[in-house]
């Protein structure tokens, strides 16, 4: 799925919608205005299965807008020893700004799967992305004590590397468990804002919205590193973690982008 945006007569197009297999996005939406374009983008069969390869580009031209989700939870079946993967290759120009925010991403048991994400900001340019990874199925009682899930992910802005990480996790590990990982917990959300340095007492407001909705042993931090802002959550409720990541959202969108939040409709459905 190759997607491109363009900003023209104080409007967003998407003027690229190429795409060769299942994924699909099928038109683009105004919730908001004319100046930021909505696409919600579709993978009909459901769930990716072993040794699927799934790869996504999109490229938000110079004072373009865009936001991008999914309709629901993206899911990662047994792999039967083949590998999985999904290559994300985001691009955001000029004074543009990009909101990568699809739904969580559940690893059924035995998943093998390699996701691979870079982001390039030119100057000017914001990105707000969310991941939220659930793995195995703990309302049906599924732990994921075997597979492998291997993660990548880098940002540039304006030529420079201000992120970049790695991380792997085998099912019935001992990383499962540290401290260091997921620390016996089964759900990690994780959201990072690039852009511009946010102001400390906005920072500490995402910090104090998590206070109320925090269930015990859940953890939940925010760290700013320059223009970079980095939010956590590690604990057991994908509810929870997407709660917390779109309080989150709704203190840094507007600071960021000068947009106040606008909830997508398909996360309601």
């Amino acid at each position: 799925m190759r997607l491109g945006f363009s900003y023209d007569a104080a409007r967003t197009r998407l003027i690229e919608r190429n795409h060769f297999g299942p994924l699909r996005v099928q038109k683009p939406l105004y919730p908001e205005s004319g100046e930021i374009c909505h696409a919600i983008m579709v993978h009909p069969p459901g769930g990716i299965v072993a040794g699927d390869e799934l790869t996504i580009t999109a490229s938000v031209k110079t004072g373009a807008s865009a936001l991008i989700t999914t309709p629901g939870a993206a899911k990662w079946y047994k792999g039967n020893d083949r590998v999985s993967c999904q290559d994300v290759h985001l691009e955001v120009g000029e004074n543009a700004s990009l909101e990568w925010l699809p739904q969580e991403t559940i690893f059924f048991n035995a998943a093998h799967a390699r996701l691979n994400q870079t982001v390039s900001l030119a100057r000017g340019g914001t990105y707000i992305g969310c991941d939220i990874l659930c793995f195995g199925r703990s309302a049906s009682g599924e732990l994921f004590d075997t597979g492998r899930i291997r993660q990548n992910s880098s940002i540039r802005h304006d030529g420079r590397v201000v992120w970049v990480e790695q991380g792997a996790m085998a099912g019935g590990s001992s990383s499962m468990h540290s401290p260091l990982a997921l620390a016996g917990r089964s759900v990690f959300a994780t959201l990072i804002a690039v852009g511009k340095a946010l102001r400390p007492s906005l920072v500490a407001a995402v910090r104090d919205d998590a206070g109320s909705a925090l269930n015990t042993p859940d953890l939940f931090g925010a760290t700013q590193m320059k223009s970079v802002l980095v939010v956590r959550y590690l604990g057991n409720s994908s509810e929870t973690a997407r709660r917390l990541m779109m309080r989150a959202w709704h203190r840094i969108r507007p600071e960021l982008t000068g947009r106040e939040p606008v909830t997508p409709r398909v996360w309601n459905t």
